[in-house]
């Protein structure tokens, strides 16, 4: 949403503001979809989630808002490290993105909510919807 908001404020650049706004609606609508389904998450993401308030101060904040969510967690297995590894070295991808991919697979995943239009594309390739 940042994009849209720094769009805005230069008037030239108000087409690149219509299609981040674009893709934000079509990404709503995807996780809307999806809203029937399970959510699961790994802790890996759990904690990158929580990174930038931590930053903040406001770790506990966000730690209270994530729990309210309906969210199932991953644990990550023993076998981790060398899956994670074949997933990183198989798409470039930094651990982050690796973990969020690997907790799919573990949960049997159909799907990825992500707002990561390159994660989104690796999840797709992967057999994810």
């Amino acid at each position: 949403m940042t994009e849209i908001a720094a769009a805005l404020r230069r008037p030239w650049r108000q087409a690149e503001a219509v299609k981040a706004a674009a893709e934000a609606g079509a990404y709503a609508k995807k996780l809307l979809a999806m809203a029937e389904e399970a959510f699961v998450c790994g802790p890996i993401t759990r904690a990158e989630v929580l990174v930038g308030p931590g930053r903040t101060d406001r770790l506990a904040v966000a730690a209270t808002a994530l729990a309210t969510l309906v969210l199932d967690d991953v644990a990550l297995g023993t076998d981790a490290p060398a899956r994670l590894a074949a997933l990183r070295a198989r798409t470039n991808f930094k651990l982050p993105d690796c973990c969020v991919l690997l907790a799919a697979e573990d949960a049997a995943a159909t799907q990825i909510a992500t707002f990561d239009d390159r994660l989104a594309r690796a999840a797709a390739k992967l057999g994810f919807g």
